[in-house]
């Protein structure tokens, strides 16, 4: 039998081999972007990714396209409101950890022009291009991944521990975890 080749992971549905060709490892700068996906990972904790992936657009009807600003200005109405979609994950603290989460961007990008600046200066703007032979080679959380967590959960920011941010960094392109015999493997090298 052959060796596989790719990230195995994205094989199992339609939704998550999309997800890995097109978005996965990407560079991302678009604030909104980088917070959807900051809140999707956290949405994730204790689930799969391809739940997260089948509600996603539900998440972003329930909040407003992840816009920081409207997210930030939910009330408590809103989102005792959002407890009772059926499309999202629709524990208590996940939910209001979106309006935190808004409200710490704001205050991030106050103090670095965006959330970009923020997100990708823990690198000094370059991306992690790691040479993993095979899934099993990659670690769940790594040391940039627990400096970054610390850093955003001083700021406020909830549901970000070093787990949830290391698949956040694969997520927004600061970090190449594809495999080396994947076709997209530092591929996006902007």
């Amino acid at each position: 039998m052959g060796e596989e080749t790719g990230c195995n992971w994205a094989k199992s549905s339609e939704r998550e081999q999309q997800y890995h060709d097109e978005e996965w490892c990407v560079p991302s700068y678009d604030d909104r972007y980088l917070f959807e996906m900051l809140n999707l990972e956290g949405a994730q904790a204790g689930l799969s990714w391809r739940t997260i992936l089948n509600k996603r657009e539900a998440y972003k009807r329930a909040f407003a396209h992840f816009d920081i600003e409207k997210c930030a200005n939910l009330s408590e109405e809103e989102l005792e409101e959002l407890r009772h979609d059926e499309g999202i994950i629709r524990n208590r603290l996940k939910i209001q950890a979106v309006k935190t989460n808004a409200q710490a961007a704001l205050k991030v990008q106050a103090e670095f022009g965006s959330l970009s600046s923020y997100i990708w200066h823990f690198t000094s703007h370059k991306r992690v291009i790691h040479q993993f032979e095979s899934e099993a080679d990659m670690p769940a959380q790594d040391e940039l991944s627990e400096r970054v967590s610390r850093d955003m959960k001083k700021r406020g920011f909830k549901f970000v521990g070093p787990v949830i941010i290391y698949s956040y960094l694969q997520a927004v392109g600061v970090l190449d975890d594809h495999v080396l015999s994947c076709p997209l493997h530092s591929l996006n090298q902007a």
